[in-house]
């Protein structure tokens, strides 16, 4: 059938009729927020809203987050001290560890998920150990990390979520949990991270941009979906209980590339750059910051990711909620 037989506007006259065909669902409880901890509070410069945290900021933080009805927290911990393998990244009574514990006591019911990696502990800011020659000694990290996740686990987290990039880490990381009693525990693995040009604004605010080259080296080629593909089957097999794409909008593609290949969850990274570019077009006037992140994140969902990570998180709900 075609026009005038066929007239598609019939289901779009009316916001109960647009409501009742609507084919994807965006609600508070498919959100995580992002949240970092710090011994001092202070505001991220390229970030607009989003500020490093105390353990108190961070209870108070989760505590609103929960009352909108976002379910979840990632932690990124930034240390008062680093040193050349990331030491602080273990350190039971580091900033995340201390986090994970007070928010549980705080907020027993909220899903408190762990970032593992060394990039933020580490005074040349890569995410695994650095031979003498300057490149990354990928098997020698996977036992860092694999102690950083034990440390979380301790600590009380429910998730465990590797961002290093390391090959077989999820495996290294799945078998010391077990090993260690915590075999119920879930890995959210970043399985397809590229390396990309939206994370300045996380570095910033983690202090993790290295001290010479770069992570083209573990991280993907923005070019390649094939291999991300590669990447996630991989860490399927060795464990993952979700996997994830980041970033999230220049790679709506690979989400759903990788939502066609898997039944487990898929996790997207809604990343700082992407959130600074909107936060900066909406301060020039360009945009209604309500309308473009409400519908940046329901393409984000449209592509086939199950949960977002989003700095948006807790405006989000709050405007999911008037809707």
């Amino acid at each position: 059938m075609s026009f005038p037989d066929m007239r598609l506007r019939r289901l779009r006259a009316t916001a109960a009729l647009r409501g009742l065909v609507r084919e994807t669902e965006l609600s508070p409880s498919r959100l995580i927020a992002p949240l970092f901890v710090a011994s001092i509070g202070e505001p991220v410069d390229s970030m607009p809203g989003v500020s490093r945290l105390t353990i108190s900021g961070v209870v108070a933080a989760a505590g609103d987050l929960a009352a909108l009805g976002v379910p979840g927290v990632l932690l990124f911990g930034i240390p008062d001290h680093k040193d050349g393998e990331g030491s602080g990244a273990w350190d039971d009574e580091g900033p995340v560890q201390l986090a994970v514990r007070a928010i549980k006591s705080a907020h027993p019911g909220l899903v408190v998920m762990t970032d593992v990696c060394l990039c933020e502990y580490t005074t040349h800011g890569h995410c695994g150990v650095v031979r003498d020659d300057g490149t990354i000694d990928n098997d020698a990290s996977l036992e860092l990390l694999a102690r950083t996740a034990i440390s979380h686990a301790r600590a009380g987290a429910d998730v465990i979520a590797p961002s290093d990039m390391m090959d077989g880490r999820v495996g290294a990381i799945r078998a010391e949990l077990d090993a260690e009693g915590f075999a119920e525990l879930p890995i959210l693995a970043y399985a397809a991270k590229f390396a990309s040009a939206f994370y300045g604004p996380f570095r910033e605010a983690a202090g993790s941009t290295p001290e010479f080259g770069d992570r083209r080296s573990y991280q993907l080629d923005p070019a390649n979906a094939r291999e991300a593909l590669r990447e996630t089957e991989l860490d399927i097999a060795e464990g993952a209980d979700i996997v994830m794409i980041k970033p999230a909008l220049a790679y709506l593609d690979v989400i759903a590339a990788v939502r066609a290949i898997t039944r487990l969850p898929v996790a997207a990274y809604n990343v700082s750059g992407e959130y600074a570019m909107v936060k900066a077009a909406v301060a020039s006037g360009a945009f209604d910051e309500r309308a473009v992140v409400l519908e940046t994140l329901t393409a984000i969902r449209r592509a086939g990711a199950d949960m977002i990570i989003t700095y948006h998180a807790e405006d989000a709900a709050r405007w999911l909620a008037q809707t």
